[in-house]
């Protein structure tokens, strides 16, 4: 189960592992968090219009990576919020689902090197999810209502500075690069751009894991 803030950015995030788990039989899901209405550099763009082209592009992309379920909930972006309704809905499809994998952003992550500020969205929905994930899913007594408790074995969260686990995936990279392509208001029209940088970032923690494709993530057990 996959539970990221906007459109496309579950592609980038590990899009050839959910690719792959697909591929190999696994009942793979996925959950956005905010409509996309603002990822758009055009003056006076309609945001309504903004995200129902996003809408149709995350359906495409869920197709391309062969996920059994997705969903794009109605937030707005920049307002995404840790509230108690968020979290009760990842506790409902987290115990409707019953995932062995949970992956996220990284919701400690502020800076990303000296260039990078993570969007609030992420980090409001990786707080959000982390909380949901323990200890909310796993107890019986938060939100009663939501389904039989789950306990989530594994969290892989992205978007961090302290990678520690390294997914290889050089079967599905191409994958990963046609999911990407199918959000055409994000990328445009430069399939061989977006596959550049796909390998680029693929082969960066190459000295660090002892696989030429990868992945990275941080990783939290959490038990089963």
């Amino acid at each position: 189960m996959a539970v990221f803030a906007h459109p496309a950015d579950a592609e980038i995030a590990c899009g050839a592992t959910l690719a792959r788990w697909a591929s190999q039989g696994c009942a793979v899901s996925l959950v956005v968090c905010a409509r996309g209405d603002k990822g758009s550099h055009e003056p006076g763009a309609d945001p309504d219009r903004v995200a129902a082209a996003r809408m149709i592009e995350v359906e495409r992309a869920a197709r391309t990576l062969g996920l059994t379920a997705h969903e794009v909930l109605d937030n707005l972006d920049g307002e995404v919020v840790n509230s108690a309704e968020l979290r009760e809905l990842l506790v409902r499809r987290i115990r409707a689902w019953r995932p062995d994998v949970v992956f996220g952003h990284d919701p400690t992550a502020t800076f990303i090197g000296s260039g990078y500020v993570n969007h609030r969205d992420h980090r409001e929905v990786g707080a959000a999810l982390v909380d949901a994930v323990a200890p909310a899913a796993a107890s019986p007594l938060y939100f009663p209502d939501a389904g039989a408790p789950h306990r989530v074995p594994t969290l892989l969260l992205s978007g961090t500075v302290e990678i520690d686990t390294w997914v290889s995936v050089p079967d599905h990279l191409e994958a990963k690069v046609a999911a990407l392509c199918c959000h055409r208001s994000q990328v445009g029209d430069g399939d061989e751009s977006v596959a550049t940088l796909v390998e680029q970032r693929a082969t960066e923690g190459r000295k660090r894991s002892g696989s030429e494709w990868t992945e990275a993530f941080r990783r939290i057990n959490l038990g089963g």
